[in-house]
């Protein structure tokens, strides 16, 4: 078996030959790589292999990915393929396909040729190694179909070094120790869903308190268990792990992250958080070890604000600013929170007590799929976080007139939506080009609209976020004075509801200097990134020193939807950053 130090001992011509086949058909990669010898690890190596191709030529990166074969194309059918390929795409039962999906891959490989002028390239291996479905292949082959061609060319790219990493993973006999369970455990969570049967099979929702949410705690906490922790689902509904240290007076590290999602979702949003630390502890209590401090690991109970539009409840009740009042909100089936609360088995009267005294704390640390396209494009996969942007949220009502769209004379008209259109360029114009300002309207509804009547009520929401709170709502006065003043000139009434106001949440310097040297360790570099999302650190921020630990996330970034992605190497490299994390921790 090949091991990273024989590799950093080889002779160039040597370390060429023992790569044979990592990327296809392009021994010019690992011969420019072999310049960064010695590697410190496995993770060293394969940024070094990423980045012999990110500075080679465009006509070098074509021939790379011309070099590789079409997904049961007639190379596959004549047994012309490499011996790494044929292993691969027999891996996913391509050389099973019925005649239909033979077709339609023929026909997906021929347009897809047409459009981009390269093979479509896939690690038909998949995020966790172990194989995509035909079905999944051929879903991605056509979603990708879509994507113009520097998207597409940098997509193929990254599938390639992907595809090189499982295949480095088998040459040097790697048996990841962390990232295959945290996977696993992922896709049995995501099965678990609000939505269960009919045309919504498959779709991951889990709102707050219902019987999916009441389902995955349970699951969790056995979970937890299971890995040597005394655990508990308090009066919110968070499921507390507790990994206690020898000595009973020592402080708490707290780490976590939600397990409820937004409709349709994603599986490692939040949930990452929680079932990265699940690993590691149970990595520490398979060995008899014991931190020099309690590790708590909190899966907080709600974060996104789904059912009853209150985000943070569980993470504000551990730092002691849950809102009591918030129990009397009604969802849209009109059942109070309180009443949700109580029907699981608990005693909101409780939540107070929930709050921990800061004094007993060290920190608060979270692991967080990125949710963006960064880490993506600089080819990373761990990323540590300075500071979650602040947010300002807004739902706005316009007011004008419903009127007769064929007798209504254009300068007579009161059109709410013309208005509601004003109000999203305008934040547009204001929010682009300010460094990390950004503005979204991401809902906008005509309410009763017809198709012959001028709209006469139009609702939209608004949301402001920044790394600076100064920043923010400087914007924030800005936008609402524009609109003020659109309302004014067109005769619109205007109501404001207030969803949320939160701080922008800088990260500890010196947790973030521990997770950087972490970082260094495992033979990557550090990189520093804002989080433009909102996070529980945010609200445990009140109550003690944070940090973030991004990692990769994969389809260009999406996150709150089904094709949110990672991989089970990611998964890996930044378990064992956090492991080394909490063993260095000071």
């Amino acid at each position: 078996m090949t091991t990273l130090s024989d590799l950093n001992r080889l002779d160039t011509a040597a370390f060429v030959d023992r790569l044979h086949g990592i990327y296809e058909h392009s021994p010019w990669i690992p011969e420019r790589a072999a310049a960064g010898r010695p590697f410190a690890s496995l993770a060293a190596l394969k940024l070094a292999l990423q980045d012999a191709v990110a500075l080679a030529s465009e006509d070098e990166q074509l021939s790379l990915l011309r070099a590789h074969p079409e997904l049961a194309g007639k190379a596959a059918i004549a047994g012309e393929l490499t011996a790494e390929s044929t292993g691969e795409q027999a891996a996913s039962g391509l050389d099973r396909c019925s005649p239909d999906e033979y077709a339609a891959l023929h026909q997906l490989n021929a347009a897809y040729n047409a459009r981009f002028g390269f093979p479509f390239i896939l690690a038909v291996k998949g995020p966790t190694g172990q194989g995509l479905t035909r079905q999944a292949i051929i879903a991605t082959f056509r979603r990708r179909l879509g994507n113009g061609l520097p998207d597409e060319m940098a997509e193929a790219l990254r599938q390639v070094h992907r595809i090189a990493e499982i295949r480095l993973n088998g040459l040097l006999g790697i048996e990841l120790a962390f990232g295959p369970a945290i996977m696993d455990w992922a896709e049995e969570l995501g099965t678990i869903s609000d939505d269960e049967s009919g045309d919504d099979e498959g779709i991951l929702t889990c709102a707050y308190m219902t019987p999916a949410h009441q389902r995955s705690a349970a699951r969790l906490a056995d979970w937890m268990r299971d890995a040597g922790m005394e655990v508990g689902i308090d009066a919110v509904g968070n499921v507390v792990g507790r990994y206690t240290a020898d000595d009973p007076d020592a402080k708490t590290l707290i780490t976590g992250s939600h397990y409820d999602t937004v409709r349709n979702g994603g599986k490692y949003d939040g949930r990452l958080g929680i079932l990265l630390p699940l690993a590691i502890v149970k990595h520490l209590h398979a060995r008899a070890e014991r931190l020099p401090y309690h590790l708590e690991l909190i899966a907080f109970a709600e974060e996104e604000g789904v059912r009853f539009r209150s985000t943070f409840l569980g993470s504000n009740a551990v730092a002691g600013r849950f809102d009591l009042a918030l129990l009397d909100t009604l969802d849209a089936g009109g059942t109070s929170m309180r009443a949700a609360l109580q029907q699981a088995g608990h005693d909101p009267s409780t939540i107070p007590a929930i709050a921990r005294d800061p004094s007993t704390l060290l920190g608060y640390v979270e692991v967080h799929i990125e949710q963006g396209p960064v880490l993506l494009e600089k080819g990373l996969p761990l990323g540590v976080v300075t500071a979650i942007a602040g947010s300002s949220r807004y739902l706005l009502e316009l007011e004008g007139l419903a009127s007769h769209a064929g007798t209504t004379p254009m300068s007579m008209r009161r059109d709410a939506a013309a208005a509601a259109a004003e109000v999203v360029l305008l934040v547009e114009r204001r929010c682009s080009g300010a460094g990390s300002l950004v503005g979204t309207v991401g809902q906008l509804a005509v309410p009763d609209g017809s198709v012959n009547v001028i709209p006469g009520r139009c609702r939209l929401s608004l949301d402001i976020r920044a790394a600076s709170d100064e920043e923010r709502l400087a914007a924030v006065r800005d936008v609402f004075d524009g609109i003020e003043a659109v309302c004014a000139r067109r005769r619109i009434g205007l109501k404001v509801e207030k969803l949320l106001e939160a701080p922008a949440a800088p990260c500890a310097p010196r947790l973030m200097d521990q997770l950087g040297e972490a970082v260094q360790r495992a033979g990557l570099p550090r990189f520093d990134l804002l989080s433009g999302a909102g996070h529980d650190a945010m609200a445990m921020a009140a109550v003690t020193e944070i940090a973030m630990l991004f990692t990769r996330c994969g389809n260009g970034g999406i996150s709150h939807n089904p094709l949110e992605t990672m991989t089970a190497d990611d998964a890996d490299i930044a378990a064992r950053v956090l492991l080394d994390f909490l063993h260095n921790y000071r």
